[in-house]
């Protein structure tokens, strides 16, 4: 009995004492609920203190480590960091349209309903501020662990570091262990520097391509400090030498990216008027055929336009192809050696394919979507950039150049359509069809206008008068390059797109034009074969 009392009397004793520790849990969380909130404090000093004050806050809220802050930033950059009027209470607007405004509250980032814009005040600041509160936020980003988005964070803070800044963005840089984002944070802090009037800045700026470092210069360089402006107009003179550099780099890649597509569009109109000594005025709707087959794919396969893409190259190539084989034994087969005659037919043929483009599909253009892998630009430097859809069709070009090498040079159908190029009735004496040969000729050289069309459709909106644009330029190119010649359609077509592209910018786009076709009548009275002339029967011809 007593040592039943004893164990009533023991567990007492433990109820009691888990009771007093949830007594004392109960009112230590009382304690801390009851605890204000530090975030509220430093959004009150934030909304009472004026312009200049709110700096000093900002600068609080960024060294607190309040993982609320950046939002809260965020928030008054935009605007949408308000107060209740009644309550005092902060919170975030979500969307400022209407009369009633959803909100959630800035300390917890809860759901707070709607408020009438009515009973809110907006925290306001002003243009300097801005500025101010886009570098604090390039800060927080300077602490992530990606460095894609530390090194967007450093050219945010090109031009917009101040004085106290400058000390946090040291330690830093300090810290970094990215290069591009070391060079960048440099850059920008030497801009900084630069402001104050410290000429050791400009070699840290001098080569620089930013036009927010040449704008930091070109200011120093007025500057009435002699040293600092004669170190920035040295420094200011030798990037505008790497600029000129740049800019003919640029034009060159223009020029190139112009003359793949004159390539394109000529050296099938080559292969064909080489070996068949016809003048196929139909050519450039073959090229239009070959730009709504790609528009066609992408109808087809709505949503994948880099596998349209990819899979119209086959069914360009074939359709023209197949076009181009029905005009030939419609139309060209009856008209051998009446070079008029086919002059005046293909020119028929080219308006019954436009205007059945017209009837068919529609006569206005037609957008093909640009795959994502082939949108934007190749960033060289600053100053130089290369949009990647022109590259993609220079790169085009040379494979297909490559592949008609190989062809003309490693297949029996390139053995057999020189032989018919150089001597036709040789050709037949050796049991060479020529008519065969002629046919596939004619089929080669329109499936490669197809691809040309294939490749102007991420150029260009496609339009039943694509071809029109491209036909004499194809000719040009054939007469200048050397007809029937693949390698002087190569340098031909590269040739006259950087000789056009050079030309625009002080002629016009017209007047440059003009200026070639006068070249290269001026070029045939000397070489009336080309730059490679061609042997063999075409070029006696």
């Amino acid at each position: 009995m007593g040592m039943f009392s004893a164990g009533r009397g023991l567990v007492g004793l433990v109820l009691a004492g888990l009771l007093w520790l949830s007594a004392g849990s109960a009112l230590g969380a009382s304690e801390a609920s009851s605890a204000p909130d530090p975030g509220r404090g430093l959004l009150t000093e934030l909304a009472e203190a004026d312009y200049n004050g709110k700096k000093a806050v900002i600068d609080t809220i960024v060294a607190s480590g309040d993982e609320r802050s950046r939002r809260w930033l965020e928030s008054l950059a935009d605007g949408k960091l308000q107060r209740l009027k009644d309550s005092g209470d902060f919170v975030i607007v979500l969307r400022n349209r209407g009369r009633e405004w959803p909100v959630v509250d800035a300390l917890t980032f809860e759901d707070a309903g709607e408020v009438s814009r009515r009973a809110l005040d907006r925290i306001r600041i002003n243009n300097a501020l801005r500025g101010y509160l886009d570098s604090s936020l390039a800060l927080f980003d300077l602490r992530v662990d990606d460095p894609q988005a530390r090194l967007v964070a450093a050219r945010d803070l090109i031009g917009e570091v101040d004085e106290s800044s400058v000390e946090p963005i040291a330690r830093l840089l300090a810290e970094e262990s990215d290069s591009d984002v070391v060079t960048t944070l440099e850059l920008a802090l030497a801009i900084q520097r630069l402001d104050q009037g410290d000429v050791e800045a400009v070699e840290v700026l001098a080569g620089n391509l930013d036009s927010r470092a040449r704008a930091a210069l070109s200011q120093a360089s007025r500057s009435d400090d002699p040293t600092l402006a004669a170190a920035a107009s040295e420094a200011l003179t030798s990037i505008e030498q790497v600029l000129k550099i740049n800019r003919a780099a640029e034009t060159l890649y223009f020029g190139l990216s112009l003359g793949s597509v004159l390539v394109l569009a000529a050296i099938g109109l080559a292969i064909t008027f080489g070996v068949m000594g016809v003048i196929n005025m139909a050519h450039g709707e073959l090229i239009m055929l070959g730009a709504y087959t790609t528009w066609a794919m992408q109808q087809v396969l709505p949503g994948q336009p880099g596998l349209a893409l990819l899979l119209s190259i086959p069914a360009g190539f074939l359709v023209a192809a197949l076009a181009g084989v029905a005009i030939e034994r419609s139309v060209i087969q009856f008209l051998k050696g009446r070079p008029l005659e086919t002059l005046l037919a293909t020119f028929g043929v080219s308006l019954i394919l436009q205007q059945l483009v017209r009837t068919v599909i529609s006569p206005l253009n037609r957008t093909v979507v640009t795959p994502e892998w082939m949108s934007g630009s190749l960033m060289v430097n600053d100053a130089l950039s290369l949009t990647l859809n022109r590259l993609y069709v220079l790169g085009f070009a040379l494979l297909v150049f490559a592949a008609l090498m190989l062809v003309m040079r490693r297949t029996r159908l390139g053995l057999e359509v020189r032989a018919v190029t150089q001597n036709r009735a040789m050709a037949r004496a050796m049991g060479i069809r020529a008519t065969r040969v002629d046919i596939l000729t004619f089929a080669l050289g329109s499936g490669v206008a197809g691809l040309a069309g294939v490749a102007l459709s991420q150029l260009t909106n496609v339009g039943p008068n694509l071809g029109q644009n491209y036909i004499i330029d194809s000719f040009m190119v054939v007469v200048f390059g050397g007809v029937g010649n693949l390698w002087g359609t190569l340098v031909a077509g590269l040739s006259l797109g950087v000789i056009n592209q050079v030309l625009e910018p002080w002629a016009g786009a017209v007047l440059a034009k003009i200026l070639v076709l006068v070249f290269i009548i001026l070029f045939i009275q000397k070489r009336p074969r080309g730059l490679f002339p061609q042997k063999g029967r075409a070029a006696e011809g």
